[in-house]
This record gives C-alpha cells, sequence and structure tokens, in this order.
C-alpha cells in the first residue's frame, strides 16, 4: 500500500521535530500504521531555511494553499498557530476533503464549534492531541480511555512556563517579575509572556479538556481565566507554613447542587490555587505538566509529562497521524467524535459564572495590629456564613512598621463557600480602616 502523503504548514519548533521524529521512526510507524506516513510537501514563509530541514526529496512552498490544492496531499498538518490565517487555512482543508491535524489550543478553544461542524459535514476528521499538554495523551485518555466513566472533575497544572516561575519562587524565595525575567533568559517564557502568565494558555486548554468530558460545546468564552502576576513570594512562603503548594490550574467539573443532589451545570476556571503538599499534583516541578482527572468508575488518574518541546508536542502530532491512517478508509459513522459524544447527543449544560462557584479559601490581609482587629474580621466572616478552617497571625514585630502604626499579616483558610458571598465579604473587610492593603484572596483545591 503507498503512504499517505502528508502536507505540514509550518516547520518551526513542532514542526522540524514532527518531521525529525517521522523519519527516525519511520519503520516503527509504518508497523503500526499499517502503511507508511510521509511529509511530501512543507509551507513555511522563510523557504530557504525549511528546505534545509526537510532536504531535497520534499517540496517547499511559500503558499500554504498550494498544499491543500494537492490533490496527493491525504493530510493537513497547521502548525502556525493563532486565530487569523490558520482558521482560514484549516477551514479550507476540511472543505478539500482534507484531514487536520493541529496542536493550535487557542484556535480550537475559540473556533472549534464551527471546524468540527465542518468536518463532520464533510466526513474528515481534526485531530488535536497536541493542543492540550503537549506529549500527554490526554485527549485520547478523555476520548477513548475513559469512554465508559462519567468525568466528575479534571484539574490541571498545563502551562509549563507558569509552573516553571512558582517553582522557582518557592525554591529561592524571589518575587514574580524577579523569576520571570530568569525565566525569559532561560527560554522558559516569550518575549511577551501574557497568554502564559495570565492564564489564558491554560484555559484555551481547559476549554478543549471539558468539552470533551461533558459533552458540551467549546466556550472559552465562558471560562473565568486569572493568572499568577499577583501572587508573591510571601503568600507562596505562607501556604507552605499551612501544609500547601500554589499551582496555577486549569479546573473544569461537573457542579452538583449540594442539598437537592441535581446537577447544577459545569465550572470552567483558570487560576492560582493552594494544593495539599501531600497531592501527586502539588509536586510537580519545573516545566512539567500533569492533569488529574475524577471518573465514576476508575477513580482518580494522573497523567505527567513534558507539555511542551519540539519532539514530545511532535509525539502527539505523530500520533494523531496515525489515528487517521488507521482509519482513513473507514466509515465516518465508525470514527470516534471529535468532542467524545456523538454531534447529536451534545449536552446544554451551562457553564457557570463565577460567583456560583463553590469552593474554599485562602486570604491574607495586611493590618493594623491593634486590639478588636481579629473580632471585626472574624466577625464579618460569621455574618456571611463563612467559617474558618485555619488560621495564622505574623508577630508585629516580624513585618515591616509603616510610620506609628505596626502592621501584622492575618492568614486566614476557610471552608467551602459560594465565590458571591466571599466577594461580598470581602468587600466589608476591605472597607474596615484597620486593614491597610487590598486583599490577598487565592481559592484552595483538595483535589479529593
Amino acid at each position: 500500500m503507498n503512504p499517505i502523503q502528508v502536507g505540514l504548514l509550518g516547520i518551526g519548533t513542532v514542526g522540524s521535530g514532527t518531521f525529525s521524529v517521522l523519519q527516525r521512526n519511520q519503520a516503527e510507524i509504518r508497523r503500526r500504521a499499517g502503511r507508511g506516513i510521509e511529509i511530501t510537501m512543507v509551507a513555511d514563509l522563510d523557504v530557504a531555511r525549511a528546505q534545509s530541514l526537510v532536504g531535497p526529496n520534499v517540496r517547499v512552498v511559500k503558499d500554504a494553499r498550494e498544499v491543500i490544492a494537492n490533490p496527493d496531499i491525504d493530510i493537513v498538518i497547521e502548525l502556525i498557530g493563532g486565530y487569523g490565517i490558520a482558521r482560514q487555512l484549516v477551514m479550507e482543508a476540511i472543505a478539500a476533503g482534507k484531514h487536520v491535524v493541529t496542536a493550535n489550543k487557542a484556535l480550537l478553544a475559540v473556533h472549534g464549534t464551527e471546524i468540527f461542524a465542518a468536518a463532520h459535514a464533510r466526513g474528515v476528521m481534526v485531530a488535536f492531541e497536541a493542543a492540550v499538554a503537549g506529549g500527554i495523551p490526554i485527549i485520547k485518555a478523555l476520548r477513548e480511555g475513559l469512554t465508559a466513566n462519567s468525568i466528575q472533575w479534571i484539574a490541571g497544572i498545563i502551562n509549563g512556563t507558569t509552573n516553571f516561575i512558582l517553582s522557582e519562587m518557592r525554591d529561592k524565595g524571589l518575587d514574580f517579575a524577579v523569576v520571570l525575567k530568569e525565566a525569559q533568559r532561560l527560554g522558559y517564557a516569550e518575549a511577551d509572556p501574557t497568554f502564559d502568565i495570565e492564564g489564558v494558555d491554560a484555559a484555551h486548554k481547559a476549554t478543549i479538556m471539558s468539552a470533551i468530558a461533558f459533552g458540551i460545546p467549546v466556550q472559552f468564552d465562558k471560562a473565568y481565566v486569572e493568572g499568577i502576576t499577583r501572587l508573591t513570594a510571601q503568600d507562596i512562603q505562607y501556604a507552605g507554613q499551612l501544609g500547601y503548594r500554589i499551582k496555577l490550574l486549569g479546573i473544569t467539573k461537573r457542579s452538583v447542587d449540594a442539598r437537592s443532589g441535581e446537577l447544577r451545570g459545569v465550572e470552567l476556571r483558570v487560576h492560582p490555587a493552594l494544593v495539599p503538599m501531600k497531592r501527586l499534583l502539588a509536586n510537580v516541578e519545573g516545566a512539567m505538566n500533569a492533569v488529574m482527572v475524577q471518573g465514576d468508575a476508575v477513580g482518580t488518574t494522573l497523567y505527567y509529562g513534558k507539555g511542551a518541546g519540539s519532539e514530545p508536542t511532535a509525539s502527539a502530532v505523530i500520533a494523531d497521524l496515525v489515528d487517521i491512517t488507521r482509519l482513513h478508509t473507514a466509515d465516518a459513522a465508525q470514527r470516534v467524535p471529535h468532542l467524545a459524544f456523538q454531534p447529536d447527543a451534545m449536552s446544554d449544560l451551562p457553564v457557570l459564572p463565577m460567583r456560583e462557584i463553590v469552593t474554599s479559601y485562602y486570604l491574607r490581609l495586611r493590618v493594623a495590629d491593634q486590639a478588636g482587629v481579629l473580632a471585626q474580621v472574624t466577625g464579618i466572616l460569621a455574618d456571611a456564613g463563612i467559617s474558618i478552617d485555619a488560621m495564622l497571625q505574623r508577630e508585629a514585630d516580624e513585618v515591616v512598621a509603616a510610620g506609628q502604626v505596626a502592621q501584622t499579616d492575618l492568614i486566614i483558610l476557610t471552608h467551602d463557600t459560594r465565590e458571591g458571598t466571599m466577594d461580598d465579604a470581602l468587600a466589608r473587610m476591605q472597607a474596615l480602616p484597620s486593614v491597610l492593603q487590598p486583599i490577598t484572596r487565592i481559592r484552595k483545591e483538595e483535589l479529593a
């Protein structure tokens, strides 16, 4: 059987890794796929550089549409990134009857519903294992390996840049801005790190996992997104004293009413969270990724590995190529649906607004060290029905004095409460004359 022919759009870090791994492991990949898989055409703006990477036997062009128009190309790999031209090219490839492999989480999180509908109508596949957590096969696990389960929740460290920064802040006691510069110097952070440090990249990935886990459309616009830029070394230190580590988590879960047991909707959120040190997720360090999935039948499973990089991500891209090659001639009805559930069986469960989320909290208040302050703060929490789990108060001589007013840090861990209730209580506490700085609020996730 003749090899399946692949066109590659963009031969940057992941593209070059994909070409290299496919060449190196060609014989083993052929044994698994049942036929050869060859990249025979590449599109890249830097034609000379691309030609030097792939050699004389691969045709290199500047215009990606030449690849899509080539009738010999069976699969198009999109590795350009972004929402703009990448979306146009993917839609054109689908219209031309080409299967598509992409690592573009931003594209799928924003335009996935449109893309998957077009692919279903045209009878082609869109594969995207590399779009979430790099080389970790979390998409396949959710779509196939855990298909017998009702997924209860997913929580993941799915951005290596932020995990590296938080690990360094804890280990070295440095503040965010200092560690960010070091991460940029070492190549862990981009020159413009906004998507990473503000949580947007993780939210793209969480959106995709949420859609697969619960059979809902991709809804990035409904996700709550909060990054790590306001975290301080001080909060990381206090969290450690209380038995927690702070991680940027992508979380999606079924939300069930505690009284009635009725399903309220789906949570979709990215934010820093305190995680108990005894949890495996709390011990994922450096630029590594990890995803925990809770299923009703299997219990808790953990997927760990490199979330980025040339060859780890290429591993996922090539796994998609093999899957498509195996199913290339199969009846479209027998293929695994893009979002795990059959298109006519998707759910209309709402994504809940953040004020409706129920979780527990870490609060740090810089207050005047004077009589009655603690009673005022705890009184507000009690009035709101928020119970305290633990409390840590620093002695006045351990913190900086401002003028004639000694200051102290008051750290409170709460039990579960509704976010909207906490918002209202925080507003009341912030208005107290004895609260001297903006209150720090970090959510807490027990992951049990």
